[in-house]
């Protein structure tokens, strides 16, 4: 499985030692610490980055770098985190602050919170996207056939996912790319998510909803996608952070682009685990994929893309063409979205 990036998966601190490598701030070892402030610590080997979690309070690091990254926000410099014969060498000052921001500075549950989800129906106007159809009565040639089009398919979805989420979030912003049959251009779409506001310590997350084709008509299912975790771009540049230096913008580029890639995932499956416990004796589960859509890749938060089922089967496009069904779907996806948020609010996020 090539494509399980070893950099996305951020190593419990057991591994770390099995690696020969003994991580002590000081001279105080690193298990004695986090037991003083009941934390945890994980280290990401290959970008030589780890995270120290308590409660909802998240703190990065870097080997090298001048600085502490707080909850993936708020700068702090520090005398750098060396290397040395495999141990990792935290100054006095740098265990000073870790302190002083664990300790007197309790975890507050509402520190971290998702503030907005921009739902994103695909296609639309001019463009029907995937386009396919179910007869009446199966294979008969003399049965009627009904047109499924992708683009109505996935606005039906994404007004009744609308609904449900403003109802059960009166306190986030819910919004929609578009909530009719016309058609943002797809950049439209990214900077509509991307020009979002946010609060200090408030996150955004980004679903695209769309509807699968193939030319092998016994195609079915469901399917989440994730943007790559090789894939790299751009989440913090001067637009986004004005007022940091230059040279930071890369470290905070690398530890918050970490971040997003974990949560995505988490996302992914948790929409996709159920999505299929609401739907799945009716279709099949696909899984997680990997692909670098132009909405996924380009949206400066956590993102994933939907894949509801194929029109070019007939069964599955006789279920798309049920509201009921639609309705299912839409369920399905809420209560995924609402596990991540459960999740995301109460803990530490998805670095665990």
């Amino acid at each position: 499985m090539h494509r399980l990036k070893t950099f996305t998966v951020i190593l419990v601190i057991l591994i770390l030692c099995e690696a020969g490598i003994r991580p002590v701030f000081g001279e105080t070892e690193v298990f004695q610490l986090l037991k003083e402030l009941d934390a945890s610590l994980k280290w990401e080997p290959f970008r030589r980055m780890g995270i120290i979690s308590r409660g909802t309070d998240r703190i990065s690091f870097m080997v090298g770098s001048p600085w502490i990254l707080i909850n993936y926000r708020e700068r702090r410099p520090i005398t750098p985190v060396s290397e040395d014969n495999g141990r990792l060498m935290f100054p006095d000052d740098a265990v000073t602050a870790i302190k002083s921001l664990l300790v007197m500075e309790p975890a507050d549950p509402d520190r971290l919170r998702v503030a907005a989800i921009l739902i994103d129906p695909g296609h639309g106007g001019k463009d029907p996207g995937t386009i396919g159809g179910y007869r009446t009565d199966g294979n008969a040639a003399a049965g009627k056939t009904v047109k499924i089009t992708e683009k109505d398919v996935n606005l039906a979805v994404s007004i009744d996912l609308f609904a449900a989420l403003t109802a059960a979030y009166p306190d986030k912003k819910i919004l929609l790319t578009r909530n009719s049959d016309t058609y943002p251009t797809l950049e439209e779409r990214v900077e509509m998510a991307n020009s979002i506001h946010l609060g200090r310590n408030e996150a955004i997350i980004f679903i695209s909803i769309h509807t699968n084709a193939s030319l092998n008509s016994k195609a079915k299912g469901i399917e989440v996608w994730y943007l790559p975790p090789e894939y790299r771009r751009t989440v913090v540049s001067t637009e986004t952070h004005p007022d940091e230096p230059e040279e930071v913008l890369p470290i905070l580029n690398s530890m918050l682009e970490e971040e997003f890639t974990v949560e995505s995932i988490i996302l992914a499956k948790k929409i996709l685990d159920s999505v299929i416990k609401e739907a799945g004796q009716k279709t099949e589960n696909r899984g997680l994929k990997e692909e670098s859509w132009f909405v996924v890749r380009n949206a400066r938060m956590p993102s994933v893309l939907i894949e509801l089922g194929f029109v070019t089967n007939n069964d599955e496009a006789a279920l798309l063409g049920s509201a009921d069904y639609l309705i299912q779907l839409s369920r399905g996806i809420y209560n995924g979205i609402k596990e991540f948020i459960n999740y995301f609010e109460t803990t530490v996020g998805f670095t665990q």
